[in-house]
């Protein structure tokens, strides 16, 4: 066995590892984007960009109440659009997005959202994280999601080698997590990564269930009783 194959299978090893550890610490864990259909989704995490999941689901009601299907918010000019989705933020960019994503899946799809990556990436606003969502939480369908936290607690942990790339993230990471684990990781990653391996602040490794097996735990300070 090369150097090379035997690094990847220690970080197999420790893939495994922190997938059961968070699984115990957040077992109920799913996506913080309310929706109940899959093009409510799309739009949801369009507008998730640079705002808060919190916000989001707020504004999206009033968004759902004046345009309650696809093919009414594909009626709809972007200036509408905006008018409603200003509180998250880049409205003008985020709301000719979402209309040109919903009159693309009117006039191609039936008002129906695609279930594969190449036919997600087609849509106006929508990249690899998003459709990865899209295609674990609404198809069940093998998904990594590498958004800020799973990238953040990724290269943190030691399951990849200083990669900033989401794509390149996602494709470490698919070497190394079971296909049938990677959606849920990643919403674990959210979780944990704002509750206790957090970015703005130095991170709570001295409650971390991963303090022991993380690259980068001693980096930061940890009560005696934890080492």
């Amino acid at each position: 066995m090369t150097e090379i194959d035997e690094n990847l299978e220690g970080k197999r090893r420790l893939a495994l590892e922190v997938i059961e550890r968070l699984r115990q610490a957040y077992p109920d864990a799913d996506c913080t984007l309310d929706y109940d259909d899959a093009w409510k989704l799309l739009v949801s995490v369009r507008l998730a960009a640079q705002c808060t999941d919190a916000r989001v689901n707020v504004v999206v009601k009033d968004l759902y109440a004046r345009y309650p299907t696809p093919e009414a918010l594909a009626k709809a000019s972007p200036e509408e659009i905006e008018e409603i989705v200003r509180p998250c933020g880049l409205g003008r960019s985020k709301a000719r997005d979402i209309s040109g994503c919903m009159r693309m899946l009117v006039t191609e799809y039936g008002g129906r959202v695609p279930d594969t990556m190449e036919e997600l990436l087609r849509l106006p606003g929508v990249g690899r994280k998003s459709a990865n969502l899209v295609l674990g939480d609404v198809f069940g369908k093998p998904a990594i999601v590498t958004d800020t936290h799973c990238i953040r607690l990724s290269n943190r942990i030691g399951l990849v080698d200083n990669l900033k790339d989401p794509k390149r993230v996602e494709m470490a990471l698919w070497k190394i997590i079971p296909p049938e684990e990677g959606n849920l990781l990643c919403h674990r990653f959210v979780l944990h990564g704002r509750e206790v391996c957090t970015a703005r602040t130095s991170p709570f490794c001295g409650r971390c269930c991963l303090s022991d097996i993380c690259r980068s735990a001693f980096t930061f300070p940890i009560p005696a009783s934890k080492r």
